[in-house]
């Protein structure tokens, strides 16, 4: 079904409604907290939103770097028929060189693997993209930016795709011999090096926070990526406390890696996680997954999401190993001001120098400069 074309819009200000009417009584308005609830109902019922749609992942970005919320609903005959988390993000602040390097933004959504549209039909997708090309137009930022899962409809046109990203995923379940039988023979022999090497698994909170921060931080570093505040990953534990967990790998009493995670509906994913360097003959990573797998299956969890990773990188060829399934994730891009896709690829010329030198600054002044920087990176 074709949707209606014309659109009224009602732009006063920033903090103004928005206003479209297409076919079938679409009307689109701006996000606010009192609508959480509902949103949240909304995104838990509906097969194409994900984690990273869910209110508590906008609150937890705004407070942690106050980029101003810019989220779009679409109601039909006053109930919720879509979704669209949005936030602002302007960097021009810094000067010259930040600005010149990420400028300003209006993505769904920072910090996540996925966002994008999430509707029940194309009318509704089609009046949530066009009001997100108005806002963008209005906050005159350089793109906007949609997040979309693997397997979301096709952009239209007037959008870019950007093939960086690919994502991994593979079913799991209490089984533990047919689970590791699924893998290939390499991956068998790494997981089981861990426990040949005294590695044990945890699972906690809060309470693991420190810990997980001073390796994440560290891996970060060593691969020449600033490091997010610890401020980010406390929010997350905080405002997700039946949905997320820290799962820590020690040996001998000794951290070894730790990875922080979310769940949701079936399944288990790992998001943010680090390993010390002199663990990995002990296949450190290779055990910290298996027992996070093994863990989730347990308690019912059917589905093991890898996470997005950059075509060409470690870290891909990591995730290819355990031969899972690989989907490709097409990132859409409607340019506003710029001329070009932005490129952020760790792989492009320009990052060299910035990403050498990054390798060896002091841990400490990577974490505390780090933050400063990446709160621009989407």
């Amino acid at each position: 079904m074709k949707s209606d074309s014309s659109f009224a819009v009602a732009l006063a200000g920033p903090a103004a409604p928005i206003a479209f009417r297409g076919e079938g009584r679409v009307t689109v308005r701006t996000y606010s907290r009192a609508d959480a609830v509902a949103w949240d109902e909304y995104v838990r019922r509906t097969e194409a939103a994900t984690f990273c749609h869910l209110s508590g992942w906008m609150l937890v970005v705004e407070n942690t770097w106050r980029h101003a919320t810019r989220s779009l609903i679409a109601e039909r005959d006053g109930r919720i028929a879509g979704v669209l988390p949005l936030s602002h993000l302007s960097s021009r602040w810094f000067g010259p060189l930040f600005g010149l390097l990420f400028g300003s933004m209006l993505v769904s959504t920072p910090n996540a693997v996925y966002g994008g549209v999430a509707a029940d039909d194309e009318a509704v997708r089609t009046s949530l993209i066009e009001a997100a090309k108005s806002l963008a137009a209005e906050l005159r930022v350089d793109h906007l930016e949609l997040r979309d899962p693997a397997g979301a409809p096709a952009a239209a046109p007037e959008f870019l795709d950007q093939n960086l990203y690919v994502t991994f995923e593979h079913p799991i379940s209490p089984d533990e011999d047919a689970l590791m039988k699924s893998f290939p023979r390499d991956i068998r022999r790494m997981i089981r090096q861990g426990p040949k090497h005294g590695l044990e698994s945890g699972l906690g909170r809060e309470a693991f926070l420190d810990d997980f921060y001073e390796v994440y931080a560290t891996s970060v570093r060593n691969l020449g990526t600033p490091v997010f505040p610890k401020k980010l990953f406390a929010g997350f534990l905080r405002e997700f406390p039946e949905s997320s967990d820290i799962l820590l790998i020690k040996q001998a009493g000794r951290v070894a890696a730790a990875v922080l995670n979310f769940y949701f509906r079936n399944t288990v994913m790992p998001y943010y996680g680090g390993a010390y360097p002199e663990f990995f003959r002990a296949g450190v990573n290779n055990f910290m997954y298996w027992e996070l797998m093994r863990s989730a299956a347990a308690r019912g969890y059917t589905r093991f999401d890898f996470g997005r990773s950059k075509l060409g990188t470690g870290a891909c060829e990591f995730k290819r190993g355990w031969g899972m399934s690989e989907r490709r994730l097409a990132y859409k891009f409607f340019l506003v001001r710029a001329k070009e896709m932005p490129n952020l690829n760790p792989l492009n010329p320009k990052f060299k120098l910035m990403i050498e030198t990054w390798k060896r600054l002091p841990l400490p002044l990577t974490k505390l400069i780090g933050p400063k920087v990446v709160r621009n990176l989407p």
